[in-house]
This record gives structure tokens, sequence and C-alpha cells, in this order.
């Protein structure tokens, strides 16, 4: 059954300065948790939601889905949305097989590793954030292509009819997107002197449409050629013009040489569970494997949940998952990352043998001791199948809208996804991350990730898909909705709606959702040394679980994350 509601809602607002009119808005309701009995989406928007399930109800299998709705939310989701970013797939097929597709962007040929510091090689931050020296060369279009040609089932341009029709025709925006293009208006102008969608004269106001013509035409020409009608021809073109327009570096040479690479998922096992999840470049798949197990001995189901307890057990795990990262992870095709080692469970004890009682401060922690061997804006969806196929896909064009840079001739934004290398040893990123020579800039190297696309397996079958964006919170959310799950035994809707904190090493901070946590709890983490910041929303889960009454979907509901399926 279909799983979108849609609902007419009459909305009355001021306009102008001395009289009000009436204006009736329609506003596409996202539905937040459904059981099912075949299969469905969870994703960020209740549009692309559709579009994926459209393909299922088709006859397409869930990575036709993916695809559908990766093209679904470059045109209904443009803050992380996208076919300018790139990103990462986990999939399990329904006899077991499981792979990992890496679409992260690269760095152009051009690329050299101190191109972001000045005269004095301090780090300038705006040159790897704002404008075309901060764009990547783009995977999403080829990523996709490659899961179609490898495990599609539908024809490839039928996966883009409803995302070219979304762009064409129009939808109706929601008052968070509403609110974000007001935001960013300034930046949007500022990187792009001539005329785009995401810019009119007045506010954006809830049930607004926003049309995407140009999106639309590139969008046809992908459902006609294939990928090649974006790394070649007049995409390429355009996308080369507007990063060279505003101070980048890309070529097309560098366009036509992108290739998506099939990698060996990190698999592991945690209680009875086995996890699928994201190898590198990707530093999520190791981080979320040594956080399961470095936590395990200490038992955190005895300690309850979200107790003071639970929430400096995991803190200190983070610290020390997050110092190995910063050391250790990087683009494994050009730094040797020591994946055994780092998941090997006497090194993952050996970095906490004993609870401390306090908080360990971050100077007293670093990097693990090794032998030399071997935005937040992001968007995560899930995808299942009647026949039992899963896919976790996590996509990015980093911060949001990327590097405000659009692509005029073409209809999309471009990435920022080259701040995610190190620009200087030591010297954080955007979110506050930090990394050594494993991920220092080279040409044809892909930057490191937090992105943490997951498929948790039970008895033979998966049992959960979930993912997050989140910058470097995307670890930590993954984790604590596994936990939550698991451990904690919480209901799917409990799961993903629960409160959440994260700590990443460096700021020595537990970051905490707002008025999530007892004020007790908070009390007893400063007790024990602990500095604490209460911030905003934390991550966007969107996962599917099979329950004992069928296929449970679950969308975030801190955003405007949606569910559809049959």
């Amino acid at each position: 059954m279909k799983a979108i509601i849609w609902l007419f809602v009459c909305v009355f607002f001021v306009t102008g300065c001395r009289r009000e009119a009436a204006t009736k808005i329609y506003v596409h309701v996202p539905v937040k948790s459904l059981t099912v009995a075949h299969g469905g989406v969870s994703c960020a928007n209740p549009y692309a939601a559709e579009a994926g399930l459209s393909v299922l109800e088709a006859g397409g299998n869930a990575v036709d889905a993916a695809v559908a709705t990766q093209f679904a939310l470059a045109v209904t989701f443009p803050l992380g949305g996208n076919i300018g970013g790139g990103g990462f797939m986990v999939l399990r097929t329904a006899d077991g097989e499981v792979a990992a597709l890496d679409f992260r962007e690269t760095a152009p040929a051009a690329a050299s590793r101190d191109m972001y510091l000045d005269a004095q090689g301090q780090v300038i931050d705006s040159l790897s954030r704002f404008g075309g020296l901060a764009s990547g060369v783009p995977g999403s279009v080829a990523g996709m292509a490659a899961a179609h040609a490898r495990y599609g089932r539908l024809p490839w341009a039928k996966l883009l009819t409803p995302a070219i029709k979304l762009a064409e025709e129009g939808f109706p925006i929601s008052a968070w997107e509403a609110g974000r293009l007001n935001k960013y208006k300034a930046d949007f102008q500022k990187f792009n002197p001539g005329p785009i969608p995401f810019v009119k004269a007045a506010r954006w106001r809830a049930g607004d449409t926003l049309r995407q013509r140009g999106l639309a035409q590139t969008l046809r020409r992908i459902a006609e050629m294939g990928r090649d009608a974006f790394y070649k021809g007049p995409v390429a073109t355009a996308i080369v013009k507007a990063v060279k327009r505003t101070g980048g570096i890309m070529t097309e040479e560098d366009l036509a040489g992108y290739e998506a690479k099939w990698r060996t998922p990190i698999t592991g096992y945690y209680r009875d569970y086995r996890i699928i999840t994201m190898p590198p470049p990707s530093s999520g798949g190791i981080a979320l494997m040594q956080l399961l197990e470095m936590v395990e001995p200490y038992r955190p189901d005895t300690m309850g949940f979200h107790s003071a307890a639970a929430i400096h057990l995991m803190a200190e795990a983070e610290k020390r998952v997050y110092a190995d990262r910063s050391e250790y992870l990087g683009d494994a095709d050009f730094y040797p990352v020591p994946v055994a080692a780092l998941l090997d469970s006497a090194y993952i004890h050996s970095r906490m043998p004993a609870l401390p009682e306090r908080a360990t401060p971050a100077d007293s922690i670093g990097p693990g001791h090794l032998p030399r061997h071997e935005s937040e804006q992001t968007t995560h969806y899930s995808v299942v199948d009647s026949a039992g196929n899963a896919v976790a896909v996590t996509t990015t064009i980093n911060s949001a809208y990327g590097s405000k840079v659009f692509v005029e001739d073409a209809g999309f934004f471009m990435n920022n996804e080259m701040d995610d290398f190190s620009a200087k040893p030591g010297v954080p990123n955007q979110f506050g991350l930090i990394g050594k020579e494993a991920n220092a800039i080279a040409p044809g190297k892909r930057m490191l990730s937090s992105m943490t696309p997951t498929i948790v397996e039970r008895d033979g079958q998966w049992w959960m898909v979930v993912g997050s964006p989140g910058g470097s919170t995307i670890i930590t959310t993954v984790f604590q909705t596994i936990l939550n799950a698991t451990v904690f035994h919480k209901s799917p809707d409990e799961a993903v709606a629960a409160a959440r904190f994260h700590h990443q090493w460096r700021p020595d901070t537990i970051f905490l959702e707002k008025g999530g946590f007892a004020p007790e709890v908070l009390d007893s983490l400063r007790a024990r040394g602990h500095h604490i910041v209460e911030r905003g929303g934390i991550g966007a889960v969107d996962a599917i679980f099979r329950t004992d009454r069928g296929i449970r979907l679950v969308a975030d509901p801190r955003w405007d994350d949606g569910v559809a399926g049959q």
C-alpha cells in the first residue's frame, strides 16, 4: 500500500507590511514510521521515498530503488542529496552475498599537498570550503551506474523517471527547506552571479514550488546516455566552467577518468549480530567495529540506558577510536591503512584495559601503537525489497549545498569534499576532525570520510539497515542506534528517536542533544570530569528493521525524513 500521505493544509501568513492574504499551501507530510509486508525506503525526503517505492512497485529490486532514490534526493534534498558529490553503498543480497561500493570523490590531478596553505604555511580555511577549489571530482552518477550494472533489474532510464518529473514539474518545499534556502541566499549569490532556481526576490515559504528545469535536462541526458552523459560532453564542460569560474582546478580529463570502485566490506560480529559496513576510505566501518568491541567487556546494558555510567563508558571509547582515526585512516589505495591491526581484538582491548572512573583528558590519549604493516550535510537512505535484498547508502556534498558553486548550465551544486582531506597535519577541518599523513592531499586520492552505511544481520537474514548524515557525528550516531536496538532492547522507533551524544577526542567535549538527558545525568558526568556542551539535533537516522510483525521502516523524527513501503 502507498505509505506517503498527501495532506492539503491551508496556511495563512502575512504578506507585505500592511495587509494580509490567505494562501493555500499543499504540503507533503512525511510518514515517520510504518510496518509493511514487502519492502520500502527510509530517506531524507518523502518525495524521494515515494520515488524509490514506485520502482519497487514496478518490479525493481532494492538496488533499482536505491538508484531512483539517489536521483530523487538530488532534486528534493539539494542540501545534501546530489549528483555533484559522492558516497558509499553497502549491500547484502537475498542469498547472503555482501559488497561495498566506493563512489567517493577524488582530488583533481592538479591538486597538491599544500594547496590550502598560505606563504607562511598556515591553512586558509575558506579555500577548502567555498568555491571551485573546494570541489573533488564527483562520483555519485558513476556509483549509481556501477550498482545498476552489477545488480539492477529494471532499465536504467526508468529509474530516473521520478526524479526528472520532480525536477521538471516542481514540488512544494517544507518549512525546514525554505528556512535553509533563505539562510544561504547570500552565499548562493556570492558564488553564482547568474540566476539559479534557489534564489528569488521574496523569501521562500513552506509550500512554495521549487522547479529545477536545468537539472531535469541533465537527468534526461543521464537517463538516455548513462554515466558518460555526466562525465563527458556538455555536462562535463559545464562543471569545469563553473568550477574554474570560482577558482577551481578540475578538468574534463579528471571527470572522464573517474571510476567507482567495488571494495570488500568490513565484517565482524557483535554478540549475536553480524555487522556489514564500509571499509576505507571511510573511517566509519573500522571505527564502528572498534567501538562495539571496546565497550562490550563493560556490559553497557547493565549500566542503564542513557545513564551517566553508560555515557561515560561510550565517550571514553569514542575518544580512543577517534584518536586512532586521526593517525591511521585514509585512502587505502594511497596509504597502507592497517585494517587488520586496528580490528584485532587484543589491540582494541589494550586501548581501554580498564574503565577509568573519571574522564580521561584528551591530551593524555593518543593514537594506539601499531606495528608498521600493511556536515554536517550528508544524507543516508535505506532500502529493502520483498526478495530479501538490503541496501544502505550514505551520500554527500559535505557542507550544506556543498561549495555553494552551482553548475548553471546543468542545474546542481558541486561538493566541497576537499575539506575532508588534512590540509595540514594536526589542523582540524570544519567538523573539528584531525588527520595526518594518511589523509594528506594527493592527485586522484579519495578523502577520508565518516560515512557509515551499515547492514546488521541476524539468524542468516538482514535484521537492520542503518546510517546517518552528520559529519564527524555519523559514526557515533550509528553506534548508538545499534546499541539502542541490541543491548538496550529499544523498539525500532525508540532506537532512532532516542537522544544522542557525541565525543570525537578533540575537542575534549561531550556534545549532547539539548533537553534529551536528565539534569542529574549531566551533573554526574561533570562530576566525573567531562566537559558538557548541549546542542541541537545530532544525526538523522533513516533505518529499516526486521521485526516479528513485518518490516519496520523508520525515519528520523528530528527533520523532514520520511518512509514509503508496500
